[in-house]
Order: structure tokens, then C-alpha cells, then sequence
């Protein structure tokens, strides 16, 4: 038994010592960080921060992110499990039939059957010289960080594109709102206009463009109705509930956030995934290369067996039916064909791809926050300027109003009038929505972090 001792020994000094820790990837836990809600609670609506809420909790887009995490760690762990010793056990019962006879020199064996139990523990360690293996685990390792990389982006597009969605819904009822308002005062136009034409005050084309007007009107109502339910029903996808009820706030209780800055550092863009992504693909196929490299060199593999083998099984157990070897197999290869040239061509090629690839992504990446940053001007500035129109139409209407009281204006000019009030407040209602989707759109651009704490660290 001796032998035995020795060989469990020699497994013990071989192992790595890591394999005995806890594994320092415990299970990955959802992120409510990606979420970022401190910069969703700027807009102070507590329904879009409950949504996206439920949205963390019940998206099959995020859960689905989240397992491509986990198993990536199984793929390191797989990988990792190429560093250790293997060790296995495989047991072997045969019968041999030898006939007629074997001759041996001088010595001949006649025709004889037995049989043969053999059960060995074998033991396998390739000695990572090159540190080749260390290098493949560190490439999956890149890849898992690729992956993470890949679960917070899918975090920002899904919390924007609800924010986005939702707002467009809060637009799409107000515009519902709003139009209702003007078809009832078209109703009132074509109504008075009816009335003129019957006492000969008008002529037919007027009422009948008037009554088309109103068609018009009815069939945008029809067009506001479709966005809304279109809205809803892709709001529900996100919220992974076909039924669920759209909580949201009323118009009139949005209100922009104010002290977006207006300028960035181009260092900005290294809060976003997909640049991060990029840069941990070139440290992949870095390794890669590494690895191609050293396929060149030879590799050395520390053997052992021990184990039992008799051929009759009473005597199985017995001192004289152990065995034990154990020994170092070199090896290298001395013609493949040019393929292991070919793999290290390759990558050196694809690492020159991905050194392009991440040159274009921080273009990209500067384009998009500038482009966010003229949009947000933009859409500022365009609210503004519907502001104002809105407040001159205001004043228009209250002048009508006044007229209409010492009898200066007719029933139809009040009504054209307020017709055109709600015109320019549907315009001043998209311009402002617009403001609100165009700093979701910044945020997007510059990688889901907070835009006020980037102004504070400038």
C-alpha cells in the first residue's frame, strides 16, 4: 500500500491549491445598479420609476441577459478545469482466448482462455510552462466581461426605451385630449356655418369645407387612438404582463429637469458598454495571440497510474496484484500541416479587425453624444419657441373673448380663435415631450450614467 500513499501524494502536490477555495464567482445577483433609478427620479413621476421597477423585475429580455452571465461563468469554470490534474477511475473486465498455440523463442504457449480484472486510478497534470492554459482561461475571462458588458447595455436600452415609450404615451393622451377639444369646436363651426348658409350668409363650399375639416379631424382622433393602444400594448411587452394597466401621470404634471449640462469631456464615452466591450475584445484576442504562439513550443504531461490487476478475482485484493507507474510524456509537434501558422496568421488578423473595430466604436461613440447633445439643444430651444407662439395665441384668444363679450367679434371668429389656441398647444405639447425624449436619448448616448453627476465632475 505504499505505492498508494505515494501516488494520492503526488495528486495532492500537483493540485493547485485554488481548487480547494471557495469559488470566487459566487452566483451573480440581479443588477439593480444598471437600472440607475437616481437619474430616472429626476423627472419626479414615481410612475415611471414603479414601471421600471417591474420592468427589473419581470422582463424576459433582462432575465435572459443575466443567464448569458451565468453561463459564461460555467465557460471559465470549464476552461479553468484545464489548469488542474484529471483524475478518473475505469474499471476493465476481459476474457482472452488464445489459439492454437503462441511461440515465444523456444518456448511455446498451447491454446488457454482466462480472465483479466484490471481497475486502475489514473492521474494527468499538463505542466503549463508557457502558461498556455492561463492564457485560454484569461481569454474566456475577457469574454465574460464582454458578456457583462452586453447585460448592462441591454439594462439602458430597455429602462430608455420604456422612459421613451412612456412618455410618447403620455403624449398620445393628451393629443387625444386636445382633439376631442378641437372636434367639438369644429362641430360648433360647421354647426354656426349651417346656420349662415340657410339665411344666405354663406355660400356651399364654405359649410362643405368646414364639414371636411371635421372629418380630418375625426379621422387624426382615430390616428391618436391607434399610437395610444400601439403604445400600451408595447409598454405590456416590457412589463411582461398582456394585461397589465399603464400607470402614468397626467401632462400637466410633467416637467422637464433642468441643469443637463450643455458641453461633455470626450471621456464620457468610456461609461459606455459597447466601447467597454470593444476594449476588453482587444485583451481577448490579445491572449489569443499569446496562446497561438506557444502552440509552437512543446507541452509536458506528469502521468500516473495505480491500481489493481490480477486474473482470477480472489486474488484481486491481494499485495501482489498492485500496480504502480508513473512518468513525464514531452511532446510536440514536429509537422501539422501549417496549421498552427495559420491559427497564429489568423489571429493576428483578427486582432487587427478588432483594434479597427474599436477605433470606429469611439467615432461612433463621440458621434452619437454629440449628435444627443445638438438634438437636446434642439428640442429646447424649439419648446421655447412653442411657449411663446403659445402665449401670443393665448393673447389672441383672450382678445377674441373680450370682443365676443361687447359683441366686436362673432360666435365663428371666438371659435376659430380657440381652434387655433389648441392648434399651437399641440405643438407645444410634441416640442415638450421631445425635450423630455431627447435627454433620454443624452443619457442613452452617454452610457446609462447619471448626466448630473458628470457635470459635477467636470
Amino acid at each position: 500500500m505504499k505505492k498508494f500513499y505515494i501516488f494520492i501524494l503526488l495528486i495532492c502536490l500537483l493540485m493547485p491549491l485554488g481548487v480547494f477555495a471557495q469559488s470566487k464567482n459566487p452566483e451573480p445577483q440581479k443588477h439593480i445598479e444598471y437600472l440607475n433609478l437616481e437619474w430616472w427620479e429626476k423627472f419626479n413621476d414615481e410612475n415611471l420609476t414603479n414601471n421600471l421597477l417591474k420592468v427589473y423585475e419581470k422582463n424576459y429580455d433582462l432575465k435572459n441577459a443575466a443567464l448569458k452571465v451565468k453561463e459564461n461563468e460555467q465557460l471559465v469554470k470549464m476552461q479553468f478545469a484545464n489548469e488542474l490534474p484529471s483524475l478518473s477511475l475505469s474499471g476493465d473486465l476481459s476474457r482472452d482466448l488464445r489459439g492454437p498455440y503462441q511461440q515465444y523463442g523456444n518456448m511455446r504457449i498451447p491454446t488457454y482462455s482466462q480472465y483479466n480484472y484490471l481497475l486502475p486510478i489514473t492521474a494527468a497534470y499538463e505542466v503549463d510552462i508557457w502558461g498556455t492554459n492561463r492564457l485560454k482561461t484569461k481569454s474566456v475571462k475577457q469574454q465574460l466581461e464582454m458578456i457583462k458588458q452586453a447585460e448592462r447595455a441591454t439594462y439602458i436600452a430597455l429602462s430608455s426605451d420604456f422612459a421613451v415609450d412612456y412618455f410618447n404615451l403620455i403624449k398620445a393622451d393628451e393629443f387625444l385630449a386636445i382633439q376631442d377639444k378641437l372636434i367639438k369646436t369644429q362641430a360648433d363651426i360647421v354647426a354656426k356655418t349651417k346656420d349662415k348658409y340657410e339665411i344666405g350668409l354663406c355660400s356651399i363650399d364654405e359649410l362643405l369645407a368646414e364639414e371636411k375639416m371635421l372629418t380630418t379631424m375625426n379621422e387624426e382622433r382615430n390616428k391618436h387612438i391607434k399610437t395610444q393602444q400601439t403604445l400600451i400594448n408595447s409598454l405590456r411587452v416590457y412589463l411582461a404582463d398582456s394585461s397589465a394597466e399603464i400607470a402614468r401621470n397626467n401632462y400637466e404634471r410633467i416637467c422637464l429637469i433642468e441643469g443637463i449640462p450643455a458641453e461633455y469631456s470626450t471621456e464620457v464615452i468610456a461609461n459606455r458598454p459597447d466601447y467597454l466591450q470593444e476594449e476588453e475584445n482587444l485583451k481577448r484576442i490579445g491572449f489569443d495571440v499569446r496562446v497561438a504562439k506557444r502552440e509552437f513550443l512543446p507541452k509536458f504531461i506528469i502521468y500516473g497510474q495505480i491500481g489493481l490487476n490480477a486474473y482470477h478475482l480472489d486474488t484481486l485484493f491481494n499485495s501482489v496484484s498492485q500496480f504502480f507507474n508513473a512518468g513525464v510524456l514531452p511532446s510536440i509537434d514536429l509537422f501539422s500541416g501549417g496549421r498552427k501558422i495559420a491559427l497564429l496568421r489568423f489571429r493576428k488578423l483578427e486582432y487587427e479587425e478588432a483594434l479597427n473595430n474599436y477605433r470606429k466604436t469611439i467615432l461612433g461613440c463621440i458621434k452619437e453624444m454629440n449628435s444627443g447633445l445638438i438634438e437636446y439643444k434642439t428640442a429646447l430651444e424649439n419648446y421655447e419657441e412653442s411657449q411663446n407662439r403659445l402665449k401670443m395665441q393665448d393673447e389672441i384668444y383672450n382678445l377674441k373673448k373680450d370682443k365676443h363679450e361687447i359683441g366686436a367679434a362673432s360666435d365663428l371668429d371666438l371659435l376659430y380663435a380657440k381652434e387655433a389656441f389648441l392648434m399651437v398647444r399641440k405643438e407645444e405639447v410634441s416640442n415638450k415631450i421631445d425635450s423630455l425624449i431627447t435627454s433620454i436619448g443624452l443619457y442613452k448616448a452617454a452610457g446609462g450614467v447619471n448626466l448630473f453627476k458628470i457635470n459635477e465632475n467636470l
